[in-house]
């Protein structure tokens, strides 16, 4: 293994189990959730979302380095559409289907009203995959609402890689607008 240090198995989702929002990603990154075992930690995806989370008052501190940093998730817990680095580090339709059970059980944690925010179309796909939603019927778009099966809102964003927020296909407003209707959709 070229890293032996690395964590390099399934990261587990990170944040408490009673959550009303729930951040779901595409996959951990190799230098990343790979490498940290805490998702969006110790990559770029990672910066925008820690600090975003710290703006909105769901985390402890803007910025997250390690898994033992001491950062703490306040009523949000993150959690990623596949588990393990996927080859060339993007996820496959078998991984996606693989892990699959894994967020539909994440999914059955939270209750009516309760949000879950999508960061990406493959995020998106799997959530509805993962409810026993209709694919077709619920169209991904940045900043989107979408009411889906257990009462849950499903916000769509796209996510925040360096690669979008470089291109700015993603600003900073617009992540903050996504965080923004979350709160608002939980009643805060």
């Amino acid at each position: 293994m070229d890293y032996p240090d690395y964590f390099a198995r399934p990261v587990p989702p990170f944040g408490p189990d009673d959550a009303r929002l729930l951040i779901v990603g595409l996959a951990p990154g190799m230098h990343g959730a790979n490498a940290t075992g805490r998702p969006f930690t110790g990559d770029y995806a990672g910066i925008l979302l820690y600090e975003t989370l710290y703006e909105f008052g769901f985390s402890s501190r803007p910025v997250s380095h390690a898994a033992d940093d001491g950062l703490v998730l306040k009523d949000c817990r993150i959690t990623n559409a596949v588990k393990c680095l996927p080859p060339q580090n993007k996820p496959t339709a078998s991984e996606v289907n693989t892990c699959n059970r894994f967020l539909a059980s994440e999914l059955g944690m939270l209750a009516p009203g309760n949000v879950v925010i999508a960061l990406g179309q493959l995020a998106h796909k799997a959530v509805l995959k993962a409810l026993g939603e209709k694919q077709s019927a619920y169209a991904f778009g940045h900043n989107l609402h979408h009411r889906v099966s257990g009462g849950l809102h499903l916000l769509d964003s796209y996510h925040c890689s360096r690669y979008n927020t470089q291109t700015r296909r993603l600003t900073e407003k617009m992540f903050h607008d996504v965080f923004r209707k979350a709160r608002r959709l939980l009643g805060d």
